[in-house]
């Protein structure tokens, strides 16, 4: 079963994987595990969270349908137990406020968190992506999944084109336009982060959402996060325990498209770390 699960997965992920620029090597698109410690990994073949305090990740809603209380994620190469997760209670799943916090059940210690970003400066900004997802590249799409992949970590960048109310919008260009390390996250790369890293301190500017606009992980396709700035207040209330109920649930309310209640519980068995 483990083969349809993750083929379930991957049609569940509303973005795919690092996919690259068609005439630049993968080998210099590809990083060392530790690259950013920070960066959390949920499940088998990816979805992603960035630590943003020593007991809080930051990542996409969508992402969370198995992160539950006693559940592990990955940190830094080693398994950290999940305490609570929470939602935030406006999320559409694929079009809005797909964004999440999860509180472990133990500090981080040996991790510098990532800060947020609190200003409405993003437009404009060039970012890292980052992620273990599938891959390609922009002339032929995502041509490899996230399964296949097999925990490679690669890293891109990508210039802001948009930053409006709660999302922001990175588009794939080619030619003259692109980056030296172009590129688009995309299968298994859901939640993670879009960030500086500046001065030994990281900054999450986005969280890795959903793609519109042609064809994944193809040259055009624009990629929508989740902008920071404007869900700050959000994060801090959370963190700071104010009245979480009242703005955020435990779980899901609509679980990814082809996962249902019934089947969930083996499905999490299936892709769990």
């Amino acid at each position: 079963m483990k083969f349809a699960f993750m083929a379930l997965l991957s049609a569940s992920f509303c973005a795919n994987s690092i996919v690259i620029r068609h005439d630049v090597d993968d080998q210099k698109y590809r990083v060392p595990a530790n690259t950013v410690p920070q960066l959390a990994t949920f499940y088998v073949d990816g979805a992603h969270g960035t630590l943003i305090d020593t007991q809080w990740i930051l990542t996409a809603a969508h992402a969370t349908f198995c992160v539950v209380p006693y559940a592990e994620v990955l940190i830094n190469e080693r398994r950290v137990p999940v305490e609570q997760v929470f939602v935030h209670k406006d999320y559409t799943p694929g079009i809005s406020h797909d964004i999440a916090l999860v509180k472990l059940a133990e500090p981080v210690t040996d991790v510098k968190p990532f800060t947020i970003n609190t200003q409405a400066d993003e437009e404009g900004r060039i970012l890292w992506l980052i992620g273990i997802g599938g891959t390609g590249n922009g002339s032929a799409g995502q041509t490899i999944d996230s399964f296949a992949n097999a925990g490679v970590l690669r890293r891109a960048q990508n210039q802001v084109a948009r930053a409006d109310g709660p999302t922001m919008t990175f588009v794939f260009d080619q030619g003259p336009d692109a980056l030296p390390l172009e590129g688009v996250s995309g299968g298994g790369d859901s939640g993670g982060p879009a960030y500086t890293f500046e001065g030994g301190q990281g900054t999450v500017y986005g969280i890795s959402s959903r793609v519109k606009g042609g064809g994944i992980g193809r040259y055009g396709v624009q990629e929508i996060y989740s902008r920071i700035s404007y869900f700050s207040e959000w994060i801090k209330q959370v963190i700071d325990g104010r009245d979480t109920a009242a703005i955020a649930d435990p779980r899901l309310k609509r679980l990814p498209g082809g996962l249902t209640r019934d089947v969930l519980p083996e499905v999490c068995e299936d892709i769990g770390l």
